[in-house]
């Protein structure tokens, strides 16, 4: 067909490309909305997948199930988590990290992948490569021993380090994770070595030691109701101040050892996650942080409620990123993941 006397082929191009847009935005404010934006004001249409990097029954666990129940209320949709456990969190985080951004896998993000990454243990830099929905909460970490136990207190134990180096046996979480480094730090402050017990989480950790095979558990929480039970003994916690709940338990800090872990976790999503579902997540996220019902979970597991938005968690992440830089020095972590 010839174009109309007066109109070229350019002209009559710039005329349908306004005709177009002056189509979509009509259907837009008819409520007919393009095929993205549709896509996030359908969020959530199907289950969530949440991905939890430790194994079933740990704290970290117990707490993103209470989290992940009330922000199924809120989102009106499942939330099923799924356990990836082991390398100390980095497996089920490297999952996350390499799934689809469309807000149907979400997960756990541990305060250690700003360790991991400078390890070398997780290829991906953490303060520009996730999308961080909430920081929830932290864990209250202390040094328990069977109730049997010869040692008394943390005295007893630093006696006996310093007695015999690199003898007496620790279980932890895994290497280069919040309990291993925290027993480190202390170690050092100490003037002492231990022999550090790798496991894939706190829950056979904490059997082993139960049944007499390890000397020394560090872990979080999962010691609390052994030391209640009259099971375990706990000797020292980790945080900057008492927990409420073992009041009579000192702190290291109280003990003259500069050391604090508290290791609070968080909640994110692959990088890339369209803006308004990400606001949808962290909408969900900060109701599930301030339900009754995972306050009561929290409080049962001694985890501390440390709740930060998305954008200041993530700044929050940068900051750890540097602290760890140096602690890894100070530390030679490297040497010691190299020597297994």
């Amino acid at each position: 067909m010839t174009a109309p006397h007066g109109i070229n082929h350019g002209r009559r191009r710039l005329l349908i490309g306004g005709a177009a847009a002056a189509t979509a935005a009509t259907a837009g404010s008819a409520g007919l909305l393009l095929p993205g934006l549709a896509r996030a004001a359908d969020y959530p249409d199907r289950p969530i997948t949440f991905i939890c990097p430790w194994p079933v029954g740990g704290t970290a666990d117990q707490s993103m199930r209470a989290l992940c129940q009330v922000a199924s209320g809120v989102l009106k949709q499942s939330i099923v988590v799924e356990n990836r456990a082991g390398a100390s969190g980095m497996i089920g985080t490297k999952a996350l990290a390499r799934a689809k951004p469309d807000g149907y896998t979400i997960g756990q993000v541990p305060i250690s992948v700003t360790r991991f990454s400078q390890l070398g243990m997780l290829q991906l830099d953490p303060r520009s490569e996730l999308t961080y929905l909430a920081r929830t909460s932290g864990q209250t970490f202390g040094i328990a021993v069977p109730a049997n136990s010869r040692f008394k207190s943390l005295k007893d134990v630093v006696a006996e380090a310093k007695a015999h180096p690199g003898k007496l046996t620790y279980a932890h979480a895994g290497i280069g994770g919040a309990t291993h480094v925290g027993m480190e730090e202390f170690a050092q402050a100490a003037g002492v070595r231990f022999n550090a017990i790798a496991y894939k989480g706190g829950a056979q950790a904490l059997q082993d030691v139960l049944a007499g095979q390890v000397d020394l558990l560090a872990d979080s929480s999962s010691w609390a109701p052994h030391v209640e039970a009259g099971k375990l003994r706990l000797l020292a916690t980790w945080g900057d101040q008492r927990t409420p709940r073992f009041k009579d338990t000192p702190t290291l800090k109280e003990l003259g050892y500069n050391v604090v872990v508290e290791a609070p976790n968080g909640i994110g999503a692959p990088i890339g996650l369209d803006p308004a579902v990400e606001k949808k997540l962290r909408d969900a996220f900060r109701q599930a942080v301030a339900s009754k019902e995972f306050q009561q979970v929290a409080a049962r597991i001694d985890a501390p409620v440390m709740y930060l938005d998305g954008p200041e968690y993530k700044r929050y992440i940068s900051t750890v990123y540097d602290q760890e830089t140096h602690l890894i020095q100070r530390l030679k972590l490297k040497e010691l993941l190299q020597q297994g």
